[in-house]
């Protein structure tokens, strides 16, 4: 005996959204509470997605603007990044971060120093890693003998870029490990410091 099936009537045959989602009633799935749930469980997966495809980014802090872009891209030959979505939208501002902290800058200056409200996309971004960039802000004092100063709260950041420095081969000298300060000189035998500020 041959029995003939035929499947392509099957799957093209629209099946019941009930079948599906067994053993959950229709009626109290397209509730409002139901929806609410379906509303809220939809938004906690977009979140969920957009934390955790953001970029990590470390911030540092530089006294000049157009030197350190001089250093990161020229020297440290680090490619430019676009501005993740939670900077360009003010995220941080929600966070309570939107002035300078004081600790940034040095306390010879700390008087007189202005703290200034900044955007999230202001600034240089560069792409540090593949899922890590590196944010580049002016604000900080100038160092000792008028030396350019980079200063971090992340030791991760700087412990990437001294990295990146010694793969480079410039010219550097590590002053302390703990908070991480190091030396290095550019192409025109400018000093510049990078230092770790901790919390």
């Amino acid at each position: 005996m041959i029995l003939s099936v035929n499947f392509m009537s099957f799957l093209l045959e629209p099946l019941p959204l009930g079948s599906f989602l067994p053993g959950i009633p229709l009626d109290s799935l397209f509730s409002t509470q139901g929806i609410m749930v379906m509303l809220l469980a939809a938004y906690a997966g977009a979140m969920w997605m957009f934390l955790t495809s953001a970029p990590k980014v470390h911030t540092v802090m530089v006294s000049d603007l157009e030197l350190a872009r001089q250093f990161y891209e020229g020297l440290l030959n680090l490619a430019a990044a676009e501005v993740p979505l939670h900077y360009y939208y003010n995220y941080e501002q929600t966070l309570g971060t939107t002035t300078l902290d004081p600790l940034y800058m040095s306390t010879a200056n700390l008087g007189t120093a202005s703290t200034t409200k900044l955007r999230g996309s202001e600034g240089l971004w560069y792409q540090l890693k593949k899922n890590t960039q590196l944010h580049v802000i002016s604000g900080a004092s100038l160092g000792k003998k008028n030396q350019q100063r980079h200063v971090c709260f992340d030791r991760d950041c700087l412990e990437q870029v001294l990295m990146r420095v010694q793969m480079r081969r410039l010219k550097y000298k590590v002053r302390t490990e703990k908070p991480l300060n190091f030396l290095v000189k550019d192409l025109e035998e400018r000093v510049i410091e990078l230092a770790e500020v901790s919390n």
